[in-house]
């Protein structure tokens, strides 16, 4: 063996430190295994790393080179999007106008601890699915449980946070961000049942029996016909597809919404500063300028989807500042009234009936880790989900007793805490009030910056990037 020198004991124990306190931050010692390949690299020198580098053939160095800064390259954008930052697109326009289509943002994994991931072979850059050959981006073995190393804090109310989508455990492929899959079961179970009962008139046990119906008649239908729902399929929560919603309701709050207001253990919340509702807008029968609702209201062509020229009576999607602006031009409009919402059926959870709207819904206890509640056949559809789906344990209804894992009880303590995230698009946002709580192992970080912004009504030499928008603080 060739004595090592002096630089390369610096650059082994300058790699050793650095890798040993990644090691004890993630608390992940199994890592100790790769201490001695470390040293080789540096020290002994025992493997030909760079065999390739003695190659005669220019041909082979060539190729080995780029294989090596490929490989270099994909490891550390492995690393860097679990631990420390992911960059992410706004799909939809759920957050606006806080954060619009098109925006792309640095989202922090520090904010509230990077999660050890569920499925640590995977694809970097992808989320669930390799491009063009559109099949899996991971691999299901190993399979890690969930585990958060420290960040920098938790959670708060208002914070914009991007997590995996709790609903999207089992999905079909042709409708991915479609609620669960027992859900979209449910849905088509009732379309084929549709008047089979009056639930007004059962009591919570036959309510039970009857949804479980519409479950298996709704499974049965899907899965006969995978040329309509494609196939179906389970994913771990880190392969889910990712959200971006504010938290408007945290561990142990009670929550409710009275009137479009958020109340938080009985006491009204402010509302962010760009929230919008829809508004029926009574016209005068001037058209409005296409450049004005885009200019001035910062309105998209989605946003005007229900109005058209001439119209006297029209809905549109408006802030309180675009609401005043839009009711002084007296030329185009002579009033603005809120939209009166009915109840409705698909809001969380669907195994209850209630009289909920979008506008007035709850009030509903937020799970906290820790935290124990009575259970009664009228909260469990509630908290169910939480009990099977998140915390994996096995619960049954029987004779009007409630069993988990083949015990009789009347409570349940949680093992995680839970949030309620919502879009600041009120009316055009499905957010927890139609699928429920979100984990804490589903939170994947904060987006800090949006550091590109690009408007998909526009062209490149017409506005197409939004340059107020480049490097704005996420707030």
């Amino acid at each position: 063996m060739r004595k090592a020198t002096r630089s390369q004991w610096i650059k082994c124990s300058i790699a050793l430190v650095l890798y040993l306190a990644f090691l004890f931050w993630v608390k992940s010692w199994w890592g100790l295994l790769v201490v001695p390949f470390i040293f080789d690299v540096y020290i002994t020198k025992k493997i030909p790393w760079a065999f390739w580098k003695d190659s005669k053939s220019p041909m082979v160095r060539t190729v080995m080179s780029w294989v090596d800064a490929i490989v270099f390259a994909l490891v550390a954008v492995y690393f860097v999007n679990i631990f420390v930052f992911q960059n992410y697109q706004i799909p939809s326009s759920s957050l606006e106008k806080s954060l619009l289509v098109g925006d792309f943002l640095f989202v922090s994994k520090m904010s509230y601890g990077p999660r050890v991931p569920n499925t640590p072979l995977s694809m970097p850059l992808t989320q669930h699915t390799m491009p063009i050959t559109n099949t899996k981006s991971y691999i299901e073995w190993p399979k890690w449980e969930y585990k958060r190393v420290p960040g920098f804090g938790k959670v708060k109310m208002n914070d914009i946070v991007v997590f995996n989508f709790p609903a999207g455990d089992t999905v079909s492929t042709a409708y991915q961000q479609t609620d669960f899959f027992e859900n979209m079961a449910y849905n088509k179970g009732r379309q084929l049942y549709p008047n089979r009962v009056n639930m007004d008139s059962l009591t919570r046990e036959q309510q039970y029996i009857v949804y479980d119906l519409y479950y298996k008649a709704g499974s049965e239908y899907i899965k006969k016909h995978p040329e309509m729902y494609g196939e179906i399929i389970s994913r771990p929560v880190d392969r889910r597809e990712n959200y971006v919603k504010r938290a408007v309701g945290l561990p142990g709050d009670t929550f409710q919404i009275i009137n479009r207001a958020i109340y938080i253990d009985g006491e009204k919340q402010e509302d962010p500063e760009d929230i919008q509702f829809f508004y029926k807008v009574y016209g005068t029968g001037n058209p409005i300028p296409t450049q004005y609702f885009q200019d001035e209201l910062g309105l998209s062509f989605e946003d005007l989807q229900g109005y058209e020229p001439g119209a006297t009576l029209f809905a549109l999607p408006l802030t309180k500042a675009a609401r005043e602006k839009l009711l002084s031009r007296k030329e185009f409009v002579t009033a603005i009234e809120p939209i009166d919402i009915e109840p409705s059926h698909d809001l969380y959870p669907q195994n209850l009936y209630t009289d909920w709207t979008v506008d007035n819904y709850g009030p509903i206890w937020i799970p906290a880790k820790g935290e124990t509640i009575e259970l009664t056949l009228e909260n469990l559809p509630l908290y169910e989900r939480c009990i099977v789906a998140y915390e994996g344990n096995k619960l049954e209804v029987k004779n009007g007793e409630i069993y988990i894992n083949g015990e009789k009880t009347n409570q349940y303590t949680f093992g995680m805490d839970y949030y309620w995230m919502m879009g600041d698009n009120r009316h055009n946002s499905q957010d927890s009030r139609y699928w429920g709580f979100v984990p804490e192992d589903h939170v994947v970080g904060k987006p800090l910056v949006v550091w590109l912004s690009l408007d998909k009504d526009r062209n490149w030499l017409n506005g197409k990037i939004r340059w107020n928008r480049l490097f704005k603080w996420v707030g």
